[in-house]
């Protein structure tokens, strides 16, 4: 078995050409032969930590790769998968014991002050926005802040358009008091915290609290476990609040020990350090010029031909590139253990299920 991102040469000198002595590992799939073949068995090194990037347009499997990935991680002893979810689509990772929290919630608190003009698109030196910040670095809740925004000496229109913005934080349902901390989420099982319920500001601002509580957390070395944090979707969460603690996670995340694995189906829309900081890039099919293109940009120097024409074209195929060996790989994706909901309804099965599956007459 080959064990991609461990460098034969790293820490106590174990062979990447096994998992003996190596440390844990996730099992990915099967080398891809040029004539379709299945060759030997691949696997991803969970030993240490890692930033992981799977790319693929829709309906390529890149979805179905991150909780391939997720799987691998909650087998391995020692440490703690966190999935955010926007799509909904990840609940079967719980199956075997792990935890789905429909409508994640987070302290108010757990978002840096600052953070919460912009998310709400305002300008943070102006009258509103510089209102809030200053609420929430003075209260821990949303009661709290909508108390100090009362008692305030701005502008009445100042403290009522500030305590709008925090009535519609609270119309959100996404903050508590009794939140999600990074202790509740560092369990040994899956935790999924599914977002598709919530607007695309308060699934950012979720985000935004569990990578920034993963990453204190793991500095001040709190936690039992080490910590992966997979995210779907990533492009509009990069776009959003939540950039600042991804971006964190990305360039520091490995000294205290927390992974990140984001999936997006536009690399293009992603920041430039989110591909150039991916030490495990796994590649579906893509059409796009420009996302190809966006991974051309970041091309390693080991790699000498251009994406576009080492990409797969099958679904559920893959091309890895191995920063830690230096090294590129066609592979075949394994098949989950647990139920992905990430296929398409299609039209055909609600008829099926209706009982009006026939087909229907020509007028002609």
């Amino acid at each position: 078995m080959y064990v991609i991102g461990r460098d034969e040469t790293d820490g106590d000198g174990a062979s990447e050409e096994t998992s003996d002595g190596g440390g844990p590992t996730a099992a990915l799939g099967r080398y891809r032969a040029r004539d379709g073949s299945a060759g030997a068995r691949v696997a991803l090194d969970v030993d240490r930590p890692h930033a992981g990037l799977v790319v693929g347009k829709r309906g390529s499997g890149k979805s179905y790769t991150l909780g391939v990935v997720a799987e691998g991680v909650a087998d391995a002893a020692g440490l703690a998968p966190v999935v955010v979810d926007p799509m909904g689509v990840f609940d079967g990772l719980a199956a075997d014991g792990g935890t789905v929290h429909e409508r994640p919630r987070v302290r108010a608190d757990a978002l840096a002050p600052e953070a919460w003009p912009r998310l709400f698109g305002l300008d943070p030196a102006g009258p509103v926005g510089g209102l809030l910040w200053r609420a929430f670095a003075e209260r821990a809740t949303l009661d709290g802040a909508r108390s100090f925004v009362a008692g305030s000496d701005a502008e009445r229109a100042t403290r009522r358009a500030a305590a709008n913005h925090v009535d519609l934080a609270a119309s959100w349902d996404a903050f508590d008091p009794d939140g999600l901390t990074a202790a509740d989420l560092a369990g040994g099982e899956p935790t999924v915290l599914d977002c598709s319920a919530l607007s695309e500001a308060a699934t950012n601002a979720v985000c935004r609290a569990v990578a920034a509580g993963l990453y204190d957390a793991g500095v001040r070395g709190t936690l039992d476990r080490l910590p992966w944090l997979f995210v779907d979707e990533a492009h509009a969460l990069f776009e959003g609040v939540a950039g600042p603690a991804l971006r964190t996670l990305l360039t520091r995340g490995r000294a205290p020990g927390v992974s990140l694995v984001c999936a997006t189906q536009r690399p293009s829309a992603l920041p430039d350090v989110a591909v150039s900081q991916a030490d495990l890039l796994v590649a579906h099919r893509l059409t796009a010029r420009a996302d190809i293109a966006a991974l051309d940009d970041a091309r390693p120097t080991f790699l000498d031909d251009e994406f576009g024409s080492r990409l797969p074209d099958g679904v559920g195929e893959a091309l890895v590139v191995d920063d830690a060996t230096e090294s590129v790989h066609p592979l075949a994706v394994r098949e989950r253990r647990t139920h992905h909901g990430g296929a398409s309804p299609r039209a055909s099965g609600v008829a099926a299920s209706t009982g009006r599956g026939d087909e229907v007459e020509s007028d002609e």
